[in-house]
């Protein structure tokens, strides 16, 4: 199936299908899977690291991923550890609307600066999935569910660099919407 194909549908899921609390997804490695794609902020970020990365293009096509997937991981530990990180939520935003602008104008920093940046990002986002998850193979899910929005984004990003360039645009304004609403 083609990667844009299953985004869009992706996207199209009703909001309570992708529910946490209670029902059969409410425990487990489908549960975390689930859960990148229930918030506008989490789903918009790593589709946009994706978008950066193959506008990037080299080695950081896996390393930018990479090193938000690996921030991500540290940062559930840490959430699942009860280790509060003090403006969290601000930092998530801020990481739509700076992922979607680096990926609009294509920015291709030195790529230990980009993975830095990544992995911060991802640890944040990281830290908010391990306080709402029950840990185990619910994080597994949710590193998967990650490592499948940034695909979409490498995916978009190859074929139709404008296109993704717009697409970062229209990431990092609806992070302004979503830090005003």
């Amino acid at each position: 199936m083609n990667p844009l194909m299953l985004l869009a549908a992706a996207l199209l899921l009703p909001g309570t299908a992708l529910a946490h609390p209670g029902g059969p997804m409410a425990h487990g490695m489908l549960a975390g899977f689930a859960h990148p794609f229930g918030g506008a902020d989490h789903l918009l970020a790593m589709v946009a690291v994706g978008l950066w990365a193959g506008l990037s293009g080299g080695a950081a096509r896996l390393a930018l991923p990479g090193g938000f997937l690996g921030g991500m991981a540290l940062g559930a530990l840490l959430g699942l550890s009860g280790v509060v990180l003090p403006m969290a939520e601000a930092g998530i935003l801020a990481s739509v609307i700076v992922l979607g602008a680096l990926a609009a104008l294509a920015v291709r920093p030195p790529l230990l600066l980009g993975v830095a940046l990544a992995a911060g990002f991802g640890l944040l986002h990281g830290h908010a999935h391990g306080t709402e998850l029950p840990g185990g193979l619910a994080m597994l899910g949710m590193l998967g569910g990650t490592a499948v929005l940034h695909a979409a984004g490498l995916a978009l990003a190859q074929p139709m660099r404008r296109a993704a360039q717009l697409a970062g645009a229209a990431t990092a304004v609806a992070g302004l919407v979503l830090a005003i609403v």
